[in-house]
């Protein structure tokens, strides 16, 4: 009843698993025979499922979880429990399973991508990173190999015939990012047998709200060589001697820096007296912003570390190494500048692709987390996802002891300190998580100074991540950790020492800090979710102070409280105020995620047009009938002095060129209206409306003016030694691509950012 008043209002709720539940009994009945079976036999039981279509039917459904669990048991020494049943006939249906951390998820989401590929369908089965889609892979292949299933993974290291090879298996494991710079690449070809991405079929995404909400704000990117852009070295210099309030301001949010009148009057004497708004040169106004928002808004430790002579970027959701990503061209080379490592190559963009776009390629989605229901309305919203809120195995038995709240963040370190060393002398296991590289090494000083040792988990030393969280519950170990999100190794009291474990389960268990409340409530759970796995004891506690980034960024106005001896406010008001702060944290998030829907949805139509032609163009003989039409008497000839098989490909290659150069270039073009459309804003136009009325009119001859290009070029051809040589028409491919993730915004900070920076500008006269 529940769940209808949720369908009729529109709101999303938790999938009615009493369906699913009702098989339980019949699929423990099934046990028994399934035993006496011998391994080919078993096999043979998996391979008749696939003489159906999907979806299963109720009685392959029973046989496919009992086949199921019985290879589970035989192939890896694990019988799925039925709450991990549940997350299997859950995910064939195409919903989000919420299993909470240590429920065993690796192993539902095996079964169900066994159970898609014995009836024929390819699937996917999408991770955060390459380890995970290695180890998961690696970890399931008995079972999938008892069931008759091929299974494959690929991550950043893997060459075109090794991901050839991967995605021919009937279930590939790969990290979200590699799938996507797959497709870019799919997308570039020139001959049929160049690509190695199937059609899409089926996709089950794990970690499904940090790839499908988090990274879905962070578009993909293939770029080819061009001329690149040179960080300003000087600039740098320029804006480090400047000084905070005297020379430039930030406002609270910390998304928008803007010169003051001294400002602007120190860099251009610094410049040599040049005019900063001068109409003549445009072009130092926006490398001195560029500068200073690097040097003013961007953070070493926080938003980004310096390792190997290059800028690595963190990702902010799972405070690890962000591999490839990098923001928008301008602003890395600034940074890179600023810390004066060698500026890297960019060139110019030839396609990106968002991950939203990416995961809708699939007839198929499903996907699996242990926090999805504080998403379900994005994923519904963006991806036609329901949750299944799958009960755990053992009751919870952690104590979640919520929030203490400090006027000041020393008075908030000294407390956490304090109950560390409280807990500490107990033996007790404890994970303190913190938010940035910044905190957990400060954080860390403090421990030491207390005499507390402990261990740092953070994005300056994730290759050792797995060793560390592998100790992060033996007794009396203290683990301070950026975020757990995606860490994908679960946390066992004792590590494998049972008489450890005993000692540790006796103590209470491990017990989780929070260094401060994170922007979402899903973090919050997430490292909540490191204590009291299968039944096992634990707690958590979590201290914020109201000079916390989450406090003063959304609850500005937050004065008036009154504090005890040690800092600590205790009123039920205040307290409320920091979930009410976090709220506002959790709405701003999801209006990002709306606006980069929003402006890539035109985006996406207009390239699933040019692709729909290339398609043809790579397929079929699209481009030399064009061609052919355009220049009859020039094909004529050509075929004459050659043959039609040779002027056909050299029409194919002509048509491809002018396509992608042309998609190339409206790409740019799109980049520049969209950096350009804040303009509008100050009109009271809406900057996506206008965004719309420029790109749709400019597109319309896209097609068109790529077919007249190819005739020209095709109407110029020559015949070199007997054959063809498109070069000599200016067809010439990139000479080396890349893939990178641009770490943007749309139409968010950065629009706020530039109209900030326009409102708080000083008029010149």
């Amino acid at each position: 009843m529940a769940e209808s008043v949720r369908r009729l209002l529109g709101k999303p709720g938790a999938v009615d698993l009493r369906p699913y539940t009702k098989l339980l009994s019949a699929i423990e009945d099934r046990e028994a025979d399934l035993r006496e079976l011998d391994d080919s036999e078993l096999t043979e039981a998996a391979i008749e499922l696939g003489n159906a279509e999907l979806p299963y039917e109720r009685d392959d459904l029973v046989s496919l979880c009992a086949v199921g669990r019985e290879a589970a048991r035989r192939a890896l020494d694990e019988r799925p429990f039925d709450v991990q049943l549940l997350g299997v006939m859950s995910l064939l249906d195409g919903h989000v399973a919420e299993m909470a951390t240590g429920e065993g998820k690796t192993l539902a989401g095996a079964l169900a991508a066994a159970g898609f590929a014995l009836r024929g369908r390819r699937v996917h089965l999408v991770s955060v990173n390459d380890y995970l889609a290695k180890r998961d892979a690696e970890w399931m292949r008995p079972l999938y190999d008892l069931l008759g299933v091929t299974v494959g993974w690929i991550n950043e290291d893997s060459t075109p015939a090794e991901r050839r090879e991967a995605y021919t298996c009937d279930v590939t494991y790969a990290a979200v990012t590699e799938l996507g710079f797959d497709v870019l690449r799919d997308r570039m070809v020139t001959d049929v047998d160049d690509r190695v991405v199937p059609p899409p079929s089926i996709a089950i995404v794990d970690e499904a709200d940090s790839v499908l909400v988090d990274e879905a704000r962070v578009p993909l990117v293939l770029a080819g060589a061009a001329e690149s852009q040179v960080g300003d070295v000087e600039m740098a210099d320029i804006v480090r001697h400047l000084r905070p309030r005297l020379h430039y301001t930030v406002d609270a949010e910390g998304r928008n820096v803007q010169l003051t009148d001294d400002g602007i009057d120190a860099v251009e004497k610094a410049l040599g007296g040049v005019d900063l708004y001068s109409e003549d040169d445009t072009s130092i106004l926006p490398q001195v912003n560029l500068a200073l928002h690097a040097h003013a808004l961007l953070q070493r430790d926080v938003h980004y570390v310096v390792r190997d002579g290059e800028v690595r970027l963190i990702n902010e959701s799972r405070g690890r190494i962000a591999l490839l990503q990098r923001w928008p061209d301008g602003l890395q080379a600034a940074v890179e500048a600023k810390e004066k490592v060698e500026v890297s190559e960019t060139g110019e963009v030839l396609d990106s692709i968002t991950v939203q776009s990416l995961i809708l390629r699939y007839p198929k989605r499903a996907g699996m987390t242990g926090t999805a229901m504080a998403v379900a309305e994005q994923l519904r919203e963006f991806y036609e996802l329901e949750v299944a809120v799958i009960p755990s195995n053992k009751p919870n038995v952690r104590e979640d002891h919520g929030t203490r709240l400090y006027a000041t963040r020393e008075e908030k370190e000294d407390a956490l300190v304090a109950k560390v060393a409280e807990i500490h002398e107990t033996g007790r296991p404890i994970l303190i998580g913190t938010q940035d590289v910044a905190e957990s090494e400060l954080l860390a000083g403090r421990l030491t100074e207390a005499g507390l040792e402990c261990v740092v988990l953070n994005a300056k030393n994730d290759a050792d991540e797995a060793s560390i969280i592998a100790e992060a519950g033996t007794h009396g170990a203290v683990t301070v950790s950026t975020q757990m999100a995606g860490r994908g190794t679960d946390i066992r009291l004792g590590g494998s020492d049972m008489a450890d474990r005993d000692r540790v389960v006796e103590a209470g268990g491990l017990f989780v800090v929070g260094y401060g409340r994170y922007p979402s409530s899903r973090l919050d759970g997430q490292l909540r979710g490191r204590a009291g796995r299968q039944g096992d004891p634990g707690d958590s506690l979590f201290f914020v102070s109201m000079d916390d980034d989450l406090i003063v960024n959304n609850a500005p106005e937050s004065t008036g409280y009154t504090t005890s001896a040690d800092g600590e406010i205790t009123d039920e008001g205040w307290l409320a105020m920091v979930d009410h702060a976090q709220r506002v944290a959790e709405g701003q998030l999801l209006e990002v995620h709306r606006n980069t829907w929003r402006y890539n949805q035109l985006i996406d139509v207009q390239r699933d047009v040019v692709l729909e032609h290339r398609e043809m163009v790579l397929t079929g003989d699209q481009g030399d009938r064009h061609v052919a039409a355009d220049r009859a008497e020039r094909h004529a000839e050509l075929v004459e002095e050659l043959d039609e098989e040779r002027v056909a490909r050299a029409a194919r290659l002509i048509t491809l060129f002018h396509l992608d150069r042309g998609w190339t270039d409206h790409n740019a073009f799109l980049a520049e209206l969209r950096e350009g459309i804040y303009l509008r804003y100050l009109g009271r136009r809406d900057p996506l409306d206008e965004f719309n009325r420029e790109a749709v009119p400019v597109f319309k001859g896209f097609l068109d003016g790529a077919r007249r290009r190819a005739a020209e070029s095709f109407d110029e051809l020559e015949v070199v030694d007997g054959e063809l040589d498109v070069s000599t028409v200016g067809v010439k491919r990139p000479s080396m691509t890349w893939t990178y993730m641009v770490h943007d915004q749309p139409f968010s900070s950065a629009l706020e950012t530039f109209v900030g920076r326009l409102k708080g500008s000083p008029s010149r006269s």
